[in-house]
């Protein structure tokens, strides 16, 4: 029997929090994106990497803070106490818009990988198997989820220290190969930075994508016992670990293979593994593929059934969306979810190729519009905590400020940038829309005294 509103269950444990997070940010943007950041900037894309990785730091310390002083809420809530509901209105919208675009890529994504092996299978069907799949474990008690999200995350870490410890082998002639690179593959080809020194701010478009999805602990809060008190460790511990699993991986890839000589069509990992000598490399790849395209897409259905219960419950949203299943899981959300991927799935048999190059630039744009808004709100916010934080971010407000900047300018990047122009378009436009329903929906309306109250 369906329950109502508030009554989610507090089953994530520290290590489902940390796993899910990555299982959402390690997906194609590392295993085939690297290909495209590495041709943008050359080796000097590791910058580009660390840099975003700086950011994304103070950005998660800044949800950390606000946790230890408001519990039991999600970062929704906090650009709500900072901004108000208009705010917190469209960003919660743009949010949920940005991951199931992120789910729909995913699923497509995987149908497409998925028939390597079925190739008499369409398209559409093998996506429609995964969507059920991955709509059949949302269902499930999010202890059931988060246990089945860190194993599933886990396949995607393993595959990357194996990589690592393989291509580090290569590299310096422990492995025997044909040729031992040893450290000249970061220098030929044109120098570190092939492209120039500007070249990282491009790719910086390419690898907020890649990163997006690390804030999705911020929802994490309201299902996890002493959120407030874990939190800030599982930071600590995330961000490092974040930084890790993609600087490490694109200095091996560039150790091992020239720059320019990565297509974008192929998988750097796959051409590592074919040169160690592993004759099942592909069919290896292709499971390990499928595995990051899976677990990003079951973060995404996470992130987007999460914000819009959240939004149910506080009156943002229809409020049968805030009904949950015996199991605590906010059930309609997900038919709706269900249903979008359903569509998603289908557009792709329509309009495959249109629909990555629509949908790709997306979820960069929107995810650093919701890094502003979490920095913006603990900027604001700190001055008027009503008890005393917890745990800091550090240099405050000098650093949170900076973030705000450098994020606002590659944002502006994203408007100006040719290949991104219809995606960002298509953002824009949903933007507007939000804000215009949000001035409606809490418009001020005068009671029968003549005083005005929000409606």
């Amino acid at each position: 029997m369906g329950q109502t509103k508030g009554s989610l269950q507090k089953q994530l444990k520290p290590r489902h929090i940390s796993f899910m997070a990555m299982g959402g940010v390690i997906g194609t943007g590392i295993f085939k994106g690297s290909a495209e950041t590495i041709g943008l900037a050359g080796p000097g894309v590791i910058v580009s990497y660390i840099f975003a990785g700086l950011l994304l730091l103070v950005v998660m310390a800044a949800m950390a803070e606000m946790a230890t002083v408001y519990p039991n809420r999600n970062m929704k809530d906090f650009i709500r106490e900072a901004f108000g509901e208009k705010v917190s209105f469209i960003m919660g919208w743009m949010y949920c818009f940005m991951w199931l675009s992120v789910c729909v890529i995913e699923v497509i994504a995987a149908g497409s990988f998925l028939q390597y092996w079925f190739p008499d299978v369409p398209l559409w069907g093998l996506s429609l198997a995964c969507a059920a799949f991955i709509i059949l474990i949302n269902l499930l008690s999010v202890g059931t989820f988060g246990e089945f999200e860190f194993w599933l995350a886990g396949i995607k870490i393993a595959m990357i220290l194996i990589f690592i410890v393989l291509g580090a082998g290569l590299i310096f002639g422990i492995i025997p190969s044909d040729h031992t690179p040893y450290l000249e593959n970061y220098t030929i080809s044109g120098g570190f930075f092939p492209n120039g020194w500007t070249s990282i701010f491009s790719a910086l478009l390419v690898v907020m994508f890649s990163y997006g999805g690390s804030e999705l602990i911020g929802l994490t809060l309201t299902e996890t016992e002493n959120a407030e008190r874990i939190l800030p460790k599982v930071v600590a511990n995330f961000i490092l670990r974040i930084i890790l699993f993609f600087t490490l991986p694109i200095l091996i890839i560039c150790g091992l293979i020239p720059w320019n000589q990565l297509g974008p069509d192929s998988s750097p990992f796959v051409q590592v593994l074919t040169s160690t000598g592993l004759s099942s490399a592909a069919h290896i790849m292709n499971f390990i593929l499928i595995t990051a395209v899976l677990s990003a897409a079951n973060s995404g259905i996470y992130g987007a059934s999460r914000m819009l219960y959240s939004m149910a419950a506080a009156g943002e949203a229809p409020k049968s969306l805030a009904k949950t299943n015996r199991n605590g899981s906010p059930v309609n959300t997900l038919y709706l979810c269900a249903v979008i991927l359903l569509a998603g799935a289908m557009l792709g048999l329509f309009a495959q190729d249109q629909l990555f190059r629509i949908l790709m630039a997306v979820p960069g744009f929107v995810v650093i519009l919701v890094w502003i808004c979490i920095a913006s709100s603990q900027w604001k916010l700190r001055n008027h905590y009503p008890i005393k934080p917890a745990f800091k971010v550090w240099g405050y407000p000098y650093v949170t400020g900076f973030v705000v900047v450098c994020l606002s300018v590659i944002a502006l990047l994203f408007v100006f940038d040719s290949q991104s122009r219809f995606s960002i378009g298509i953002c824009l436009a949903v933007l507007t829309l939000l804000t215009l329903w949000s001035f409606i929906k809490f418009r001020p309306k005068q009671d029968g005294n003549g005083r005005s109250e929000i409606g």
